[in-house]
């Protein structure tokens, strides 16, 4: 996953989520935070620039005071494609097993992707 930092990148992204508003909006209002100074703390994530499949909001690892602590480990994400986002549940680095967490997202399937994976770990979903 990349980690976009660039002003003219966040607000391309920006841009681009406009136009698939309502279910683009959990990720939205990060990434205008993000591009306007950022003082939450929060990181914008894709799998590929600028041809995205699926983008992630989170706060930054660093922020992390309790592992277990599930309300400041907010992730929100949009995806284009259900196989990114089953991917990014199953292999990658940026969803981690290490801290408890809530996903935000607005599509359908995001619920049925996050307990199919945690079944597959052996993890209880609340």
């Amino acid at each position: 996953m990349l980690i976009l930092k660039c002003p003219a990148q966040l607000q391309l992204l920006e841009e681009t989520l406009r136009k698939s508003l309502p279910t683009t909006l959990p990720v939205l209002g990060t990434v205008m935070t993000v591009a306007r100074g950022n003082p939450a703390s929060h990181e914008v994530l894709v799998d590929s620039w600028p041809h995205f499949s699926i983008v992630l909001t989170r706060l930054r690892p660093e922020e992390h005071r309790d592992p277990k602590d599930y309300y400041i480990n907010q992730l929100s994400v949009f995806y284009r494609d259900k196989g990114a986002l089953r991917a990014l549940l199953a292999g990658t680095k940026a969803v981690t097993r290490a801290r408890a967490f809530q996903m935000l997202g607005l599509q359908e399937g995001l619920e049925e992707a996050v307990q199919e994976v945690a079944t597959a770990r052996g993890l209880k979903v609340k």
